[in-house]
């Protein structure tokens, strides 16, 4: 990628309290350490309600623990269609049970297994690599071999690890004819290390509830450790590493394959974020929906594992409903990409992802704007999974004083006054040319909708890093920023707020150094905002 092969010691790598803050967020969801694999306990007999827990060998005779929900007074001489959901990376095998549960009372066979490498689970955490691909069909296979389940009807489901395994094995085992993927990912590097640079909470999070609740395996620590540690000698290594563990990688298959997918997430998902979802969406040519809601990761399903009402695993129970037992439910005539709005909590419903912000407004990035980096100004985009959970259940975003920013250290380009409402739908886009003092350097693009006191709340924001330049030479910026559903207020404006430290991730300024942004009369510098037709 035209990297100098050394590893830049000047690079700021994640503080001791974010990896901490990581760790505690692990303990606060209720992960508890799991340094071997238990000794299987022996099976309970199954109860009324049909409820098992089972062994079944994965991989390699690998035992994965797991949990079987049968319809209640199902007969051998009759078939049902069967979901097998994989569970969420450091979640115990009972995470699904709310829904299992829902499902098998509507006559699905549920399997439900505790991914290799967690908890009892036996195995090392190989990060939906190749043995958490083979554990996939295994566990298809035991399925078909000890369950009612009807080798036509198969279906795959699951949230964060449990969607980006099922994704992976519908391009791997024609039998998966049906996926709900929930707060998943359809590129693992774009996700992490999107803009060339390492969302340093989010691997620490996951890192750190790996550590608490399973076994990584020596090439995930020494993965997390290149990725943390910013070493550029690895990189071709590590993004080979996550092309391997990315469904669009396999694409190809999953289209000849034919399942029919459906993929959830939510607007401020700092794990997995939005833009390579709908990406990955597009390029999708079966049956297809993609439904993105407010909250953080895996927050818009988190209410329905506790099996309380969600409108997310109802449109889960819908599409498996129609693809796997052929119910005319209409969701298949529905629009495919079904959006809910922040500010209104409203859905819409669009034809493909391309139709969602038809319409583009720029906010000029005029004149010549240097900045100091290494300090943070203010403006960041918040805490991982907390914030964006505050704004979906709170109605608080990330919020900043636009007109405090310290201007020495951010660049700040404003709209006019909107007369009416702004309904900013999908990707915002910033043009620009930037100089560097360096040859190495990160920025970080907000997007704030600003009020009449000058107030700001977070509309999106995006990380970019380069390498390689020549100090003093101007060259161009193309940033895409998290896709989002926002309207703003009449009276309010836009804000472009640019600055160089953000603790969502790791930046590469050298000290001392400033970062330029200018508007050449031949190239003008902009953001491009896209909105929905009024």
């Amino acid at each position: 990628m035209g990297l100098p092969h050394r590893a830049h010691h000047a690079w700021r790598t994640p503080t001791v309290g974010t990896v901490s803050a990581a760790l505690v967020a692990g303990a606060a969801f209720g992960l508890a350490p799991a340094a071997q694999a238990a000794p299987a306990a022996a099976p309970p007999a199954a109860s009324a309600t049909g409820v098992r827990f089972v062994d079944i060998p994965g991989d390699g005779g690998t035992i994965l623990k797991a949990n079987v929900f049968t319809p209640e007074g199902a007969k051998a001489d009759t078939q049902f269609p069967a979901i097998v959901l994989p569970t969420s990376w450091a979640m115990p095998q009972i995470e699904y049970v709310a829904q299992a549960q829902k499902l098998a009372n509507s006559g699905y066979v549920v399997v439900s297994y505790n991914s290799r490498g967690f908890w009892q689970s036996g195995g090392e955490i190989e990060t939906a690599g190749p043995e958490d691909i083979a554990d996939a069909s295994k566990v298809i296979d035991w399925t078909l071999a000890n369950t009612p389940a009807d080798p036509s009807k198969v279906g795959m489901a699951g949230v964060s690890y449990g969607a980006g395994i099922s994704l992976l094995a519908a391009g791997h085992d024609k039998r998966v004819k049906a996926v709900a993927a929930l707060s998943g990912w359809g590129d693992l590097i774009d996700s992490i290390y999107s803009g060339r640079t390492q969302h340093s909470q989010a691997a620490a999070l996951l890192g750190g509830a790996g550590a608490l609740t399973g076994r990584p395996s020596a090439e995930l620590q020494q993965t997390l450790k290149d990725f943390l540690g910013s070493n550029l000698d690895k990189e071709d290594e590590m993004i080979a590493w996550g092309a391997k563990r990315s469904p669009a990688t396999y694409l190809d298959d999953i289209n000849k394959n034919g399942a029919a997918v459906m993929l959830g997430n939510a607007w401020g998902d700092t794990l997995f974020p939005p833009n390579q979802y709908a990406e990955f969406y597009e390029r999708l040519t079966g049956p297809k929906r993609l439904e993105f809601r407010p909250g953080d990761h895996a927050t818009a399903e988190a209410t329905g594992l506790l099996g309380l009402p969600n409108d997310t695993w109802t449109s889960t129970q819908r599409w498996f409903d129609h693809y796997l037992k052929g119910a005319d439910n209409g969701i298949d005539k529905e629009q495919p990409v079904q959006l809910k709005s922040r500010s209104t909590g409203g859905y819409e419903g669009y034809p493909d992802w391309k139709s969602v912000g038809p319409t583009r407004k720029k906010i000029a990035m005029a004149g010549s704007t240097t900045i100091r980096a290494n300090v943070d100004s203010g403006a960041n985009g918040g805490i991982a999974i907390l914030s964006n959970a505050l704004e979906q259940f709170l109605k608080i975003p990330p919020t900043a004083s636009v007109p405090l920013l310290p201007r020495r250290y951010t660049g700040v380009w404003q709209s006019e006054r909107y007369a009416s409402a702004q309904r900013v739908r999908g990707t915002a886009k910033l043009h620009t040319t930037l100089t560097s003092t360096k040859e190495s350097g990160t920025l970080v693009a907000y997007l704030y909708d600003v009020g009449p006191l000058g107030l700001g709340k977070l509309v999106s924001n995006a990380p970019y890093t380069f390498h390689g330049k020549t100090p003093g030479k101007p060259f161009g910026v193309d940033l895409e920023l998290f896709s989002t559903a926002y309207d703003v207020p009449a009276g309010h404006r836009l804000a472009l707020v640019v600055d160089t430290v953000d603790p969502l991730y790791i930046e590469h300024n050298p000290s001392g150094a400033q970062l330029t942004f200018s508007s050449p009369q031949a190239d003008p510098s902009y953001v491009s905002v896209p909105l929905r037709e009024q």
